[in-house]
């Protein structure tokens, strides 16, 4: 009866979530957290240990991620709003020579997209792609689709963008390696989407016209290196200690990077690098206006990652995760099918691919004993699973459609088909790097 009780427990708590997210106005972190204590209650946990299991996995949760997650979007203000994004794409699309601009745009949008939100590194970098399209042989549709695709792909999958930050926090995943292998399986992934954007964006022709946006282009930018170092910093910072605790070495030069290669230090030193070399065409108002605007969007995100935590200690306290988890184990399921399927579902369900990959982490992470998956595999899963399908209930989907000038049809053929690709390549990724970790 009191396996019935999990079962029940579950399959009601997130089919709440669900109902909530999709026919209510209630938001995400409200509905995640009464699904967490739905759960909670009906599997049997007293009322008092159901508010503290909510209350304790939000802490914990952001004990290690929420100021990461702060930090982060602050450093992407500044990346967005100075021109260090525009200025990037230029040297990317220099580099790569004539006649591969469509994957000089893709890579543009890949970097940007660690630290900006992909929706405004978009916004800010179409223009670009309008601009191009008219020097080179490609039409803008297929320069405006593979500019998304490189935003979209790292968005998902590479810290620190808040969503990959959040899933390596609540799997207890090193940072740094998610770094690594979120690089490693975004390769495929970009390549898939950008080939099948040249074909289907010969299909679409839209005419571009000027537009007040490109005479932008005469505003301050700051040079190459201050564009680069707020990103490249705390990444090698960050990587240096990951593969410093690998290779085992003890001694002061550890402890230093202990210290400067955590998330928090090394994102924060990004930060004070934009804010000094980024920022310093901006007066202290409008810096600080841009920093504090930023946080809007990371108190959401804060928010939506501390509930996620609840409901993953509620699944953990209560026994539902391991019971559920049992059951996949028994149906001999593949390990790494499940966070990729829930992460798919919610995706579809609800359309934001941070909050279905934050989601799914929460629930998958107290499973993870029972189903013998590797944490880095089972994040990258969630992360993965969350691109599918990219349609109408995705703020991106009309980000991109509308900027680029493209109706309802061709935005499903030219993009929600793109992202689906681009989910299934990533998907043989994750089956293939899971053959080895």
């Amino acid at each position: 009866m009191n396996e019935i009780h999990l079962l029940f427990s579950f399959v009601i708590g997130v089919s709440l979530l669900i109902f909530l997210i999709l026919r209510t106005k209630v938001h995400v972190f409200p509905s995640l957290i009464i699904s967490s204590a739905v759960i909670g209650l009906i599997s049997g946990l007293p009322p008092s240990q159901t508010v503290s299991a909510i209350t304790s996995g939000f802490g914990n949760t952001l004990a290690s991620i929420g100021i990461v997650i702060g930090l982060g979007v602050m450093l992407g203000k500044l990346l967005e709003v100075s021109g260090a994004a525009e200025k990037m794409a230029n040297i990317f699309i220099k580099s790569v020579g004539s006649g591969k601009e469509n994957w000089a745009l893709a890579l543009t949008g890949a970097v940007v997209s660690i630290s900006v939100f992909c929706d405004s590194g978009f916004v800010i970098l179409i223009s670009l792609a309008k601009s191009i399209s008219k020097k080179s042989k490609f039409v803008f549709a297929t320069l405006s689709i593979s500019l998304a695709s490189g935003l979209v792909v790292t968005h998902h999958c590479v810290p620190p963008t808040p969503g990959p930050l959040a899933v390596a926090g609540l799997f207890g995943v090193d940072v740094g390696v998610i770094i690594i292998f979120g690089l490693i399986v975004s390769i495929p992934i970009i390549i898939s989407m950008v080939l099948y954007s040249k074909y289907s964006g010969e299909k679409i022709n839209i005419p571009v016209n000027n537009s007040l946006e490109q005479e932008k282009k005469e505003k301050s930018i700051p040079p190459a290196s201050i564009s680069f170092l707020p990103i490249i910093i705390p990444i090698i910072l960050i990587l240096s200690k990951t593969i410093l605790d690998a290779l085992k070495v003890s001694g002061i030069i550890m402890g230093i990077f202990d210290f400067v290669g955590s998330p928090v230090i090394a994102i924060l030193l990004g930060l004070l690098i934009a804010i000094g070399g980024l920022a310093r065409n901006f007066s202290l108002s409008e810096t600080s206006k841009f920093i504090e605007k930023s946080l809007s969007s990371a108190g959401v995100i804060i928010l939506i990652t501390g509930a996620g935590g609840s409901l993953g200690n509620i699944l953990r306290v209560s026994g539902v995760g391991s019971y559920i988890a049992d059951i996949a184990v028994s149906l001999s399921i593949p390990s790494i099918i499940l966070p990729f399927l829930i992460s798919t579902i919610l995706r579809f369900a609800q359309g934001s691919g941070t909050v279905a990959m934050i989601t799914s982490a929460s629930i998958i992470s107290p499973m993870m004993p029972i189903l013998h998956i590797n944490p880095i595999t089972a994040a990258l899963a969630c992360s993965v699973g969350s691109m599918f399908f990219s349609y109408f209930n995705d703020s991106y989907f009309w980000v991109v459609t509308r900027f680029t000038g493209l109706n309802v049809k061709e935005g499903i053929r030219a993009w929600s088909i793109t992202t689906t690709i681009g989910w299934a390549v990533g998907f043989i990724s994750l089956l293939i790097i899971n053959l080895f970790i």
